[in-house]
This record gives structure tokens, C-alpha cells and sequence, in this order.
């Protein structure tokens, strides 16, 4: 099931909005505001986002997600429905721009073209210790394999360094021994590789520390 951040501030119509969305067996999520939509962008596969927001611009949040994740969908639901407005939503990174009132039958089919295509990212839930790659394969992961990840998962495309990786796990980096830090990613590497007969895109940064090497986000 593909998980729907729903941001409009009109609660009645969100209401309205995300009750037939899961009637329809998407998994949705509810942002009034930008301030409760940053948050939850790590958990959405698609967003659905308003133009005019209590607490700044819909079109600034597409662009933000577009930057920080670059596999999401991203559908414009607005009453802004000018073709400067438009093509400002495109511009930004929107897949799709649908002008309110709409069809929620139409609304539902658009959304389920776009999760045919849009690239899904590989998912660690912190509370139950597990980590998912995009085609539903999963392990278990200890409590410094989950730190390690998400820390990666928060820097996306970006190695973390030794250190930081080490203060994550609440070591001090001047006692540790690095070796145990390459004994935990190697076991982590052939866990997975020996649980799903597949390669983790755990990387090593030379000479900096490790990289994630594929969308990874956080629920």
C-alpha cells in the first residue's frame, strides 16, 4: 500500500479528501500547514499539496520535496488554476497539477498512474527494527545497524563520516575502535545479502566514512 501526505488547510475538505483516498486502500497522511507537512515527507511515496497554505506557499513545499526527495510524487490540488500557476507547479517538480473542485474518481486515477511510475525508496521503521528495499524484501536491524541508517537516511547522498556515525551509536570517538565500526557494516551487508540474495547499497566513502547509495526514508 502507497502512503499519501495529503497537505490542505481546509480540514473539512481534507477530511473529505482523505476518508475517499482510503476507502480507495491508499494509506493516508493529513498536513494543515507547512510546519505539519516537513515532517512527515520522509513517509510519503506521494504528496498531494495545496497552493495557498496558512503558513507560506505550496509551491515552495514542492520544490523543497523535489529537492529532498527526488523519487516522490507530487500532485498540485489547488484553486489556483492560471497558467502561470500551473506552469510555476510544473517547474518546481509537480508531476501533476489538478484544478479544485475535482473529480475524486479521476483524482484516484491519477494517483495510481502516477505510483506505477514514480521510483520508491527503500524505508527504515526505527520502532520496529526494520529495514525494506523498494520491492518489499526486509530485515531486521539492532540498534547501531538502526543508527547508522538513519543517520544516512537524514543526509541523503551525502557519506557520514566516521565519527559522526560512532556519536551516533552514543560512543566516544576517541576510544572506539573502527574496527568494530567495519565488523558491524560488513555483517550488516551479508545479513541482507543472505536473507534476499540481493546487494544492500551500503557504499564505503573513501576516506570519510559510508554513504547510502539509493532514496532511504524514515517511518
Amino acid at each position: 500500500m502507497r502512503t499519501i501526505l495529503l497537505l490542505e488547510d481546509e480540514s473539512e475538505l481534507r477530511d473529505e479528501i482523505a476518508a475517499f483516498l482510503q476507502k480507495r486502500q491508499w494509506a493516508v497522511l493529513q498536513a494543515g500547514s507547512l510546519a505539519e507537512f516537513a515532517p512527515l515527507c520522509e513517509q510519503a511515496d506521494i504528496a498531494v499539496i495545496d497552493a495557498m497554505l496558512p503558513d507560506g506557499s505550496g509551491f515552495d513545499a514542492v520544490r523543497a520535496l523535489r529537492r529532498q526527495r527526488p523519487g516522490c510524487g507530487i500532485v498540485m490540488l489547488t484553486a489556483r488554476g492560471e497558467t502561470h500557476d500551473k506552469l510555476q507547479g510544473f517547474d518546481g517538480g509537480a508531476d501533476h497539477y489538478l484544478v479544485k473542485p475535482v473529480k475524486l474518481l479521476e483524482f484516484d486515477a491519477v494517483l495510481r498512474a502516477l505510483s506505477r511510475r514514480v521510483a520508491t525508496s527503500w524505508r527504515l521503521d526505527r520502532q520496529a527494527g526494520r529495514l525494506s528495499s523498494p520491492d518489499g524484501a526486509a530485515i531486521a536491524v539492532s540498534v547501531n545497524e538502526g543508527s547508522l541508517l538513519e543517520l544516512l537516511a537524514r543526509h541523503p547522498g551525502q557519506p557520514a563520516s566516521r565519527r559522526e556515525i560512532v556519536e551516533s551509536f552514543g560512543e566516544d570517538w576517541r576510544h572506539y575502535d573502527e574496527r568494530r565500526l567495519e565488523t558491524l557494516v560488513s555483517r550488516l551487508r551479508q545479513r541482507w545479502r543472505g536473507e534476499t540474495a540481493s546487494e544492500l547499497p551500503l557504499r564505503a566513502a573513501h576516506g570519510v566514512g559510508y554513504v547510502f547509495a539509493a532514496s532511504l526514508s524514515l517511518a
